[in-house]
């Protein structure tokens, strides 16, 4: 092997700025909304022998049915994803450990139902779902500080500064027979 050349090993792509943002908040928001669907699918099915000559009486349960708190997690990820863009900060960063530790409660909250021999299809997917939750909260922990904040035009303006006049206000020195543009 004469003078193969090997290329330095690349790092992993960060996910700062806008896409890390996009990202992380469509992660949140499909992981979230697919913890609710698989939430409302039936995790198990009860047989219940009756007398004779009824059939036997079948009962389906939901996720919902079986943990409560599936819907109320899932809700509590789909707030968060919009919280993201929302949000800026420390506050950002606080979103992110609320999000994981919502992701960990949907899989505490799964491994309990799994414990009553239900089927494994929707759990699982359930539990898929919620690991993404607490690695998406976990990403926003860590790189918040980089991610793009929304604009100064969404924000409430500051009271005691020198603000444009209002429309009103100019209507009212034009009837006054004032010039509002002129130096005072």
């Amino acid at each position: 092997m004469t003078g193969a050349a090997t290329s330095p090993p690349t790092a992993a792509p960060r996910p700062a700025g806008r896409r890390g943002l996009a990202v992380t908040t469509l992660a949140t928001a499909v992981a979230s909304a697919v913890v609710l669907f698989a939430a409302t699918r039936n995790w198990d099915t009860v047989m219940t022998h009756q007398v004779s000559p009824l059939p036997p009486m079948t009962q389906h349960r939901t996720g919902t049915q079986m943990s409560p708190w599936l819907p109320a997690l899932g809700a509590v990820g789909l707030a968060g994803a919009g919280a993201l863009l929302a949000t800026r900060g420390r506050l950002r960063t606080i979103v992110g450990g609320l999000l994981a530790l919502a992701g960990i409660g949907l899989v505490v909250a799964v491994i309990e139902t799994l414990r009553h021999g239900v089927d494994v299809g929707w759990p699982l997917l359930t539990i898929v779902a919620a690991a993404v939750v607490v690695v998406a909260g976990g990403v926003t922990i860590r790189y918040s500080d980089t991610w793009p904040e929304m604009g100064a035009r969404y924000e409430r303006p500051a009271t005691g500064t020198t603000a444009k006049p209002r429309q009103t206000e100019l209507w009212d020195a034009l009837d006054r027979g004032e010039d509002p543009t002129a130096d005072k």
